[in-house]
């Protein structure tokens, strides 16, 4: 499945979720204690429009909410489904090349992230799981389908929204993913 399908379905789902349900979540999360910032409330924003099309009720959220939140590449890399991934045709030059990508210009947006998957596309000459699986792995922490482009759009986002957690940009993902390789 291509960016494009990924991020523009057929058939939308119904938006399952509200920017206020989304603050709420995040309050009871941990990401606040307080107020919420124009940044805040923008991202909060952006990830409920972004996420609450991937999930059947708001419950189904914190398991992405997570995977914005909580990144260890090393436990990542230990996962048999990390081992399963990186075992396929191409899965190391797919994060290498990823890699050299995110370490160049600005943050990770819509944009840069469709041009980067054609950059790959191109170079690599891969399509489907062989392209999408590595990369999803390296930056959102799982191979998993199309809501985890979702959530690797909202990393360097939330990253410099002033969240109480520690959000790790997608360049630092894939600098301590591909640190923790053997």
């Amino acid at each position: 499945m291509s960016l494009d399908e990924t991020l523009s379905p057929e058939q939308p789902l119904p938006n399952t979720c509200s920017s206020d349900e989304l603050r709420r979540l995040l309050l009871e999360h941990g990401w606040l204690s307080g107020e919420f910032s124009a940044e805040q409330t923008a991202w909060c924003e952006r990830a409920a429009a972004l996420l609450g099309t991937q999930v059947a009720d708001p419950a189904g959220l914190p398991p992405l909410l997570e995977l914005i939140s909580r990144y260890d590449a090393r436990e990542i890399l230990g996962s048999v489904e990390a081992h399963v991934v990186m075992s396929r045709y191409a899965a190391r030059d797919v994060v290498r090349q990823l890699a050299l990508l995110l370490l160049e210009d600005g943050p990770l947006t819509t944009e840069r992230f469709r041009e980067i998957v054609a950059s790959l596309k191109e170079t690599l000459n891969l399509r489907g799981r062989e392209l999408f699986q590595p990369l999803r792995l390296a930056l959102a922490g799982r191979a998993g389908e199309g809501d985890l482009d979702r959530v690797i759009l909202l990393l360097d986002e939330a990253a410099v929204a002033g969240f109480q957690i520690r959000v790790k940009t997608a360049r630092e993902r894939i600098v301590e993913f591909c640190a923790s390789l053997d």
